[in-house]
């Protein structure tokens, strides 16, 4: 029987709740833009697509920096937040969780916006002639039909949460029982005499959850685009 030390226990608690609440608080955005970029045609359209996926292509630590000076205790928006509110993001499990849920959100909202893209229009436009308004339209059509890829963006943003390092040790560092998730906990083994095997103990968990998070997505996706035919 494998006995877990504390520490490990800790970062695989941790980076399972990180990366929930960092899905769960990107979701209703994820749903509102992907349905915005999905049905609507406005201004600079292609700008804020291409901002919102910025976490792909940018280093993660350029996107842990930018949230330090912005949401840091000397951030502008992280010390008002500090003075009125007492609450600060920094170096707290909290903080984890946002820079987790900005490196997971391109890849949630990619689902979404395809799955809506792929719902026939005439379902909604019929909705419509039959004196249901916009928001019903979305509640009982699209929202139901687009479900599917909800829960496969909501499943990759939760798998790329928990392998999510370069932003999270740069804007919350690596505090055992805080914002040391599975990844930072692996790396600070690593650095130890003698920490060879509980880094490989975390490789093969964070390896399991993350497979099985991918491998239920591709059936939720393969499933949507049966339904689809």
């Amino acid at each position: 029987m494998i006995n877990f030390s504390q520490e490990e226990i800790s970062a695989i608690y941790l980076s399972l709740k990180i990366a929930l609440v960092a899905s769960l608080a990107s979701l209703p955005f994820a749903i509102i833009l992907g349905y915005l970029f999905a049905r609507k045609e406005f201004f600079l359209k292609k700008f804020f697509i291409s901002l919102l996926n910025l976490p792909l292509v940018l280093p993660p630590v350029v996107t842990g920096y930018l949230l330090l000076i912005t949401f840091g205790i000397n951030g502008f928006i992280g010390k008002f937040l500090l003075d009125y509110f007492n609450f600060t993001f920094a170096f707290r499990w909290t903080g984890a969780a946002l820079a987790c849920a900005i490196m997971g959100f391109p890849l949630m909202i990619r689902a979404i916006k395809l799955s809506i893209e792929m719902i026939d229009i005439k379902y909604e436009e019929a909705a419509k002639t039959l004196g249901a308004n916009r928001l019903f339209v979305f509640i009982s059509i699209t929202l139901p039909l687009s479900l599917p890829g909800i829960v496969a963006g909501f499943t990759l943003c939760f798998a790329r949460a928990l392998g999510e390092f370069g932003a999270t040790v740069t804007f919350v560092s690596n505090i055992p029982g805080e914002t040391q998730t599975l990844s930072t906990a692996i790396y600070n083994f690593l650095q130890i005499p003698n920490g060879e095997l509980m880094a490989i103990r975390l490789t093969l968990i964070s390896i399991f959850i993350s497979i099985s998070a991918l491998i239920l997505s591709e059936i939720i996706f393969d499933k949507l685009l049966r339904y689809k035919r």
